[in-house]
C-alpha cells in the first residue's frame, strides 16, 4: 500500500465526527482568509473530503477542489453537486486549466505524502497556472524534527478545546495499531526545514517567506506563502 491508496478508503485520522467537521471548518476559515477578492479563482491541491469547501466557495469567483483518491473525489462531487462555484479535479486535469489563471493556490497537509521530485514537478505546474500576481500557499509541512508525538499532542490540544478529548486519546491509541502509523513507519514522511523549503521554491521560480501562523490546528507544522517571480 502506498499513501494514494491509503486515501482512498475510509481512515481512523479522524476520532470522531465532531472532530472530523471542526477540522475541515477550521481549514476552511484559514483559506477563505486567504482569498484575495470575490472574483478570484482558487485550487485547493489536495483538498481532502473538504467538507466546508462551500465557505471558501462564497468568498471566491471559482474554487477547484483537486484530490488524487477516486473516492473522496466521488464523496466531493456529491457533496458540492449543487454548488455552481465548485469544481472537483482529479489531479491529471490541472494541467489543462488555463496557464495564469489562478490567484490563489493551497496545499495543505499534501507535501509530507510527496517525494522531492513531484513537489518539484507540482511547483513548475502551479506556476504556470498562476497569475504573475497570484499566491501559492504550502502548508502543515512537516519539519525534520517534528515526530508523531508532536502531532498527538496537538490532536489533544485540539480535543480538549473541541470537546472531544476522550475520544482523542481513545483514536490516538486506535491509530497507533492503524496503517497509518505502518505506513508513516515503512515509507515516512517527507519532511523540509525552513531554509530547505525557502530555498526549493527560490529554486522553481518564486519569492518565498513563512507565514506567522499554519493553516489549521497544528502551529508545530510551518505555512509558506510564495509568489512568482517576472522572467529576468
Amino acid at each position: 500500500m502506498n499513501w494514494r491508496e491509503y486515501w482512498n478508503q475510509d481512515t481512523p485520522i479522524y476520532v470522531s465526527d465532531r472532530h472530523k467537521t471542526l477540522h475541515y471548518q477550521r481549514i476552511a476559515a484559514d483559506i477563505a482568509a486567504l482569498v484575495p477578492s470575490p472574483q478570484a479563482h482558487v485550487l485547493d491541491h489536495g483538498c481532502g473530503e473538504a467538507l466546508s469547501a462551500g465557505r471558501v466557495a462564497a468568498r471566491c469567483g471559482r474554487l477547484y477542489l483537486c484530490d488524487a483518491a477516486p473516492l473522496v473525489r466521488e464523496r466531493l462531487e456529491a457533496r458540492f453537486r449543487g454548488n455552481p462555484k465548485i469544481e472537483v479535479l482529479a489531479p491529471e486535469a490541472v494541467e489543462h486549466l488555463p496557464d495564469a489563471s489562478l490567484d490563489l493556490v493551497v496545499a495543505n497537509s499534501l507535501l509530507q505524502y510527496l517525494s522531492q521530485d513531484e513537489l518539484r514537478d507540482l511547483l513548475r505546474l502551479w506556476r504556470r497556472k498562476l497569475k504573475p500576481d497570484g499566491r501559492l500557499v504550502l502548508a502543515d509541512v512537516v519539519p525534520p524534527d517534528l515526530g508523531p508525538a508532536a502531532d498527538a499532542k496537538a490532536l489533544l490540544a485540539f480535543g480538549w478545546k473541541g470537546g472531544f478529548a476522550f475520544r482523542a486519546i481513545l483514536g490516538l491509541a486506535r491509530t497507533a495499531l492503524s496503517d497509518y502509523r505502518k505506513l508513516r513507519n515503512e515509507l515516512g514522511l517527507t519532511t523540509f526545514a525552513e531554509p530547505q523549503m525557502i530555498e526549493l521554491l527560490r529554486g522553481e521560480g518564486f519569492s518565498a517567506e513563512r507565514r506567522g501562523k499554519n493553516i489549521g490546528h497544528n502551529q508545530a507544522r510551518m505555512t509558506f506563502v510564495a509568489t512568482p517571480v517576472p522572467p529576468a
